[in-house]
């Protein structure tokens, strides 16, 4: 039998302190993050809008909550996300959700063009009628 320069207990500890400085033990997750969105709505009426993780089930502001545009002022949305996180607004008239931006009612629709990556940076959207 060969050795291998390594005893097995000693290469047990080098790939768990592997594992953990790669996070892939003990739970963790990716490393936290912000992501800011600027919205601004030029529809008439009041407007709904949410953001939606595309990699977990959570959604800003989250719960039965919405964040509500009433005017045509640029609004803004710091998000805590996980690095690398993908993350998609979506926008509907209130009291018309066949109305919509983006990923629409509850993030129903598909919308590609309306997400963006959680990496400590900004994007900014505006609402046309």
């Amino acid at each position: 039998m060969a050795r291998t320069g390594f005893r097995s207990g000693a290469r047990r500890r080098l790939t768990l302190a592997a594992m953990v400085l790669g996070g892939l033990c003990c739970g963790q997750t990716a490393a936290a993050e912000t992501f800011t969105w600027i919205v601004r709505s030029l529809y008439p009426y009041r407007v709904q809008l949410e953001f939606y993780s595309q990699d977990y089930d959570r959604a800003w502001p989250g719960g039965d909550n919405v964040y509500v545009l009433q005017d045509d002022k640029f609004h803004q949305y710091t998000l805590n996300c996980d690095y690398g996180e993908k993350i998609c607004y979506g926008a509907w008239v209130d009291g018309d959700i066949s109305t919509y931006w983006g990923s629409g009612y509850y993030g129903q629709e598909y919308c590609d063009s309306c997400c963006s990556t959680c990496d400590g940076g900004t994007r900014q959207t505006t609402l046309n009628p």
